[in-house]
């Protein structure tokens, strides 16, 4: 069995990560500023920045796999942060790792760093093209594992879709509230935009093929079946019994709304997700089941009733400042909590779609 360093592993996906490289039998040492919210006889806790040149070279001492997780998210909608963290925090990993002789490193990218793409799917072939700067840290990230690479590290890069599953709040948070409560639920232009996700499990066992796959690659990874927002959404209202109706706003208004509340500090949303939302988004993932024996096993329809679910369950204890990270923790609706109020003066859209 392998020792692997998981960067950022208390974290939301981090933790899915963590947990299922346990499950496997190896050897898992977590670097987080945030506490573990479990304990294993084989997990070893490493309590440092990304940004600490030394503590990250400590950790690296003795691995044989990196998964490298850590990163600013759009919700935290700090240039400078994504810059220090993403990229310079990057920058020091790749370094550690080389010197430490570690035999592979897996960094997870993000499907931002291709913007609003001219074709779909997007393919092996498809040119990154970030708009806003989460995207563009990243990809500047990307860049250096490539310098990497070059100097003698064995480095993959996965690139997954919006993840869901088990814990997944953040931004979710406030669709799952709107669906609890009965609430009007918006979607741009009808909602009939295809858009891919990944379950939490599935990109787990993406990663931990590459971590275990010799030579340098890069993967996209999401669903295999996927359909559009409106059929989406209306299966989740549909599961939770809700009496919630879609209604449908225009993209280019409501985008600029999103934009304009987002800048201003009254909306917890980010650049990326007033740019995506009303849009197409989805992966070739033939590349990834080729190479990596990639399998994804949930829908996403079943990842996104699993978020909901874990979501009723734990909401007490879905509280902002609780020293978890964007996606595990509950969030501020600021402008947001008002939204209810002027979508239940736009017409549903028909049911049966």
């Amino acid at each position: 069995m392998a020792k692997v360093l998981v960067t950022g592993g208390a974290g939301y996906f981090g933790e899915a990560l963590s947990r299922k490289l346990l499950s496997h039998g190896h050897r898992v040492r977590v670097l987080d500023v945030n506490a573990m919210s479990f304990q294993h006889d084989k997990l070893e806790y490493h309590n440092c920045d990304i940004r600490d040149a030394a503590g990250v070279a400590r950790a690296c001492l003795g691995i044989d796999v990196v998964h490298h997780n850590v990163a600013q998210v759009p919700l935290a909608k700090d240039r400078t942060l994504f810059r220090s963290v993403n990229f310079d925090g990057t920058r020091i990993l790749l370094d550690a790792a080389r010197d430490a002789s570690v035999k592979k490193l897996v960094y997870t990218s993000t499907s931002a760093v291709f913007g609003v793409p001219r074709e779909l799917p997007v393919t092996a072939r498809t040119p990154p093209a970030p708009r806003e700067a989460y995207g563009k840290a990243k990809y500047e990230a990307e860049g250096l594992c490539d310098q990497a690479v070059d100097a003698g590290l064995d480095v993959s890069i996965i690139r997954p879709r919006t993840i869901l599953g088990h814990g997944r709040l953040g931004i979710m948070q406030i669709l799952f509230d709107w669906v609890r409560r009965g609430d009007p639920v918006p979607v741009f232009n009808g909602g009939n935009n295809r858009y891919q996700f990944v379950h939490a499990d599935d990109l787990a066992d993406a990663c931990i093929a590459a971590g275990f796959r010799a030579g340098a690659a890069t993967y996209n990874i999401g669903s295999r079946q996927f359909g559009t927002m409106a059929d989406l959404l209306a299966g989740l209202i549909a599961h939770a019994g809700s009496a919630s109706k879609l209604v449908s706003v225009p993209m280019g208004p409501a985008s600029l709304m999103m934009d304009l509340t987002s800048a201003i500090g009254l909306s917890p949303l980010g650049p990326y997700h007033a740019l995506m939302y009303g849009r197409e988004m989805f992966f070739d993932i033939a590349p990834a089941c080729r190479d990596l024996g990639y399998d994804p096993k949930y829908d996403d329809l079943a990842a996104l009733v699993e978020s909901y679910d874990h979501h009723l369950a734990h909401r007490a204890s879905a509280r902002a400042g609780e020293g978890r990270s964007h996606h595990q923790s509950g969030m501020k609706k600021r402008i947001l909590a008002m939204a209810p109020l002027f979508l239940r003066m736009v017409p549903a859209l028909p049911t049966g779609r």
